[in-house]
């Protein structure tokens, strides 16, 4: 008898070659002639343009508010997640479709939304302001809008894990005399790691590229609101484009490595988990 050579998917060869081919299109010639671009620095003039203290500070700036926007999102991320698919309540579609509303939405829109609610005359502003909370024009505002860009890409990856949670551990978990808390934390948050890492990772790298709307909200005040993007726009206006090709080359890194890790921590969980 014969033996069929069987394949799982039929043309893998062609598709394989496609699929390499717009990748290597659409990210691998882009990063590429971007360190091509800074290549043509020497590595004092490349120093010089990735280091000063203007860079540094926007440097911090933008990785720190991203770190922190990632942590609120993925804790209100797991909470809405839980609330949707544990309960229901009038208006539940509505709040769940509200959800995407930041993926669909102009990024610019949103910040010019949150720059007029939290101005000193805005609708919320007028309240926090004299009570010191600043939303607009500050370091808070820009967390504030990377928590709003980056929120739907925790709770679209937590929510599908607790929709398919069997019912049956928690079950077991209260029988054995554990209370709620317990059988959430040693029953359904050790499931949940996995997801929760990828949520955080989707989160900070969204916050780490974010332009469109922290341009608006953060007053792009250099040593102070000043994140790394729009710096690099400031280096581009100026026609210094290898300085600002060398910036770009930093956060590709330095974000390239913090994905690298988080990927080594959600690997390590599910094996944990196992």
């Amino acid at each position: 008898m014969a033996s069929v050579n069987r394949r799982v998917l039929p043309g893998f060869s062609l598709t394989l070659g496609f699929t390499v081919f717009y990748l290597s299109l659409l990210v691998l010639f882009p990063i590429s002639a971007c360190f091509f671009k800074a290549g043509s620095l020497s590595f004092e003039e490349f120093w010089k343009a990735v280091w000063t203290e203007r860079a540094r500070a926007a440097y911090v700036l933008t990785f720190g508010a991203a770190l922190i926007a990632a942590v609120v999102n993925t804790l209100l991320g797991l909470l809405i997640a839980w609330v949707l698919v544990r309960y229901t309540f009038p208006g539940k579609k509505l709040v769940d479709s509200l959800i995407d509303l930041p993926l669909a939405l102009p990024t610019a829109v949103g910040g010019l939304v949150y720059a007029s609610l939290y101005v000193e005359k805005g609708w919320l502003g007028q309240f926090l302001v004299p009570l010191g909370i600043h939303g607009a024009y500050s370091r808070f505002a820009i967390v504030l809008v990377l928590v709003f860009v980056g929120l739907p890409f925790v709770v679209r990856t937590v929510q599908p894990i607790l929709e398919d949670l069997d019912p049956e551990a928690e079950e077991a978990g209260a029988s054995l005399g554990g209370t709620r808390w317990q059988t959430f934390r040693y029953v359904i948050l050790p499931t949940l790691y996995p997801a929760l890492i990828t949520g955080f990772a989707l989160a900070f790298a969204r916050g780490v590229g974010e332009y469109g709307s922290v341009v608006f909200v953060s007053g792009n005040m250099p040593y102070k609101t000043e994140i790394a993007p729009i710096l690099i726009v400031a280096r581009l206006e100026e026609f210094a484009y290898s300085e600002a090709t060398a910036i770009a080359v930093v956060l590709l890194g330095v974000s390239f490595s913090m994905l690298v890790l988080i990927n080594l921590l959600e690997r390590w969980s599910m094996r944990h988990e196992r």
